[in-house]
């Protein structure tokens, strides 16, 4: 079972990315930062919240959806504000999304919010609304339920320190995974989280016992040469089990978004 996990910026680089997740192809795919504008039918439109202007994939949830087509696809919105053509405003729903491959029956699921609850008339205030989903599923070659829940943490502006509403949304992304998790489950905890390797929101999750993977196995950042700023960590995966693992990596090139992927063969 492979599982992925990519904060997709936006789907700004959407002709290196679909290629790569469609070749790929993992069974449970976690994707944050996804753009859903139902009402347009445009290819691209335009972030804009003062002087941060980044192009969108209007549609990227459908994108992603179109290269999986053997994939069960969950979008969870976190908020619905405008992006821009040109000079006319677009509704678009911003937030994360699952993809599960058919072959696993999703057998549970809980979709939450980890930071303030859904924005339905613009973006927000910084730290904005976050959303989180997790999924249960049979895997049956292993023969056993596998629970994935995955976030994207909360930014704020002045920068990734431990916060009281970052400890907040561990917290509250802990009772989620505990939500759609059985007993005696395999669990998966991933996304970008926004924080730095040393983080309280890390110390939680290790708390309850699973181990964290990126920092664990010695890679030294999960962001690639597309992102110009300080500071190369962001993106984790946390397992309650590390015997099942064949395979963990983060994956540095191609480069497909400003982040990079992380990939979990169990």
């Amino acid at each position: 079972m492979k599982i992925m996990c990519l904060n997709g910026w936006g789907g700004k680089l959407h002709e290196e990315l679909l290629p790569y997740i469609e070749n790929n192809a993992p069974d449970v795919l976690c994707l944050q930062e996804v753009v859903h504008s139902p009402a347009s039918d445009k290819d691209w439109l335009t972030y804009r919240d003062g002087d941060h202007i980044l192009p969108q994939r209007a549609n990227f949830f459908r994108d992603v959806s179109n290269a999986l087509p053997e994939h069960v696809a969950v979008f969870c919105p976190a908020a619905q504000g405008v992006l821009w053509d040109e000079e006319q405003s677009v509704p678009s729903q911003w937030g994360l999304a699952t993809f599960v491959h058919r072959t696993f029956p999703i057998i549970n699921q809980v979709q939450g919010f980890v930071h303030k609850g859904f924005s339905p008339v613009g973006y927000g205030d910084h730290p904005r609304s976050r959303s989180a989903h997790g999924v249960r599923v049979y895997d049956y070659e292993a023969d056993r339920p596998v629970s994935v829940t995955h976030m994207h943490g909360l930014r704020d502006l002045n920068g990734k320190m431990d916060t009281p509403e970052r400890a907040a949304q561990a917290r509250k992304l802990l009772d989620l995974s505990h939500a759609v998790s059985e007993a005696g489950d395999l669990s998966v905890i991933c996304g970008d989280f926004n924080v730095e390797p040393d983080s309280k929101t890390l110390q939680i999750l290790a708390d309850a016992g699973y181990s964290e993977l990126v920092i664990g196995r010695g890679f030294t950042s999960t962001r690639n040469s597309q992102y110009k700023k300080p500071g190369k960590f962001a993106d984790y995966m946390l397992i309650n089990r590390e015997d099942v693992i064949k395979d963990f990596d983060v994956v540095c090139n191609p480069e497909v978004s400003d982040h990079c992927p992380l990939v979990l063969d169990l």
